[in-house]
């Protein structure tokens, strides 16, 4: 059995949805924090049950009978984030599976300006160390998060953001058909995979003549002081940890830390990668 967690997460759904499009629904299962999130799922045939990586006791009735787990990564940072991986491994590796894949960033890296590639960097490690065949899905960065960089562009025609570098953006929807085309034995890779990224790395100012198209409306890049515009998230509410760390991502980013491109997600899809200006003329067009 397939076991996923985090399937009802936006990466994990999807991963489940692309999944028993590709084996019986009978042989997928799904580990949640809460069951009757995942109703949808059970009504297709998949099993559901609770599991919490930061309850280790719920663990072994979610994974009972699995060949191979996929571990999306916890959305905390720091030692939580690494705890809670290590228990998640410890415990598909108690179930007996053949493989743990777990869904990691093609930034990750110990020394990483941005809070969360340690913590894949960490869990990297303990996979290795354990020695249970596994694959870590070098995942690009997900372009959902560009239109959360917007901010009021798309009334004023100012996209303010601190300097940033290029990154390569890429969509969820292809990185969970990639993780469903491993997971259904299609493809396997041992160790980390190559970058799972879009072809291009862009970086803000395109995202800027992106939308300029889209809209018909100038759209100008303005490069925002670090500090000023952490203390405007605080002062919008947004706490200083939180603003920090996400400084930290436009740093790791003009540090070159994600502008690593291959062609690995395309081959596996047997396709073009969804381009940012998909992601971005949906949103244009919901406005």
């Amino acid at each position: 059995m397939i076991i996923v967690t985090g399937a009802t997460g936006r990466l994990g759904s999807q991963v489940v949805r692309q999944l028993i499009e590709r084996v019986p629904a009978d042989a997928v299962g799904v580990s949640v924090r809460d069951a009757a999130r995942a109703a949808d799922f059970a009504a297709r045939g998949v099993r559901v049950r609770r599991g919490d990586f930061t309850d280790p006791g719920s663990l072994p009735a979610a994974f009972e009978g699995a060949t191979q787990v996929l571990i999306v990564s916890a959305n905390d940072t720091g030692g939580a984030a690494v705890a809670q991986h290590a228990t998640a491994i410890d415990a598909a590796r108690a179930a007996g599976v053949e493989r743990i894949l777990y869904t990691s960033h093609q930034g990750a890296a110990a020394d990483s300006l941005f809070a969360p590639m340690p913590d894949h960097a960490a869990a990297e490690r303990y996979l290795a160390e354990v020695g249970t065949p596994f694959t870590a899905l070098r995942n690009g960065f997900y372009a959902s998060t560009v239109p959360l960089l917007l901010g009021l562009a798309l009334e004023t025609g100012e996209l303010v953001a601190p300097a940033d570098g290029p990154v390569s953006w890429t969509a969820h929807a292809n990185l969970a058909e990639a993780a469903a085309i491993l997971l259904s034995g299609e493809n396997r890779y041992e160790g980390a995979t190559p970058p799972l990224t879009a072809p291009d790395a862009l970086d803000l100012d395109d995202v800027a003549d992106i939308l300029t198209r889209l809209t018909g409306r100038t759209v100008r890049r303005v490069v925002a002081d670090d500090d000023e515009w952490v203390a405007g998230l605080i002062g919008n509410g947004v706490p200083e940890a939180q603003a920090n760390m996400l400084l930290g991502m436009f740093r790791a980013s003009r540090n070159g830390e994600f502008d690593v491109t291959g062609p690995a997600l395309e081959k596996l899809l047997g396709r073009s990668a969804t381009p940012l200006s998909s992601v971005l003329e949906e949103v244009v067009a919901s406005r």
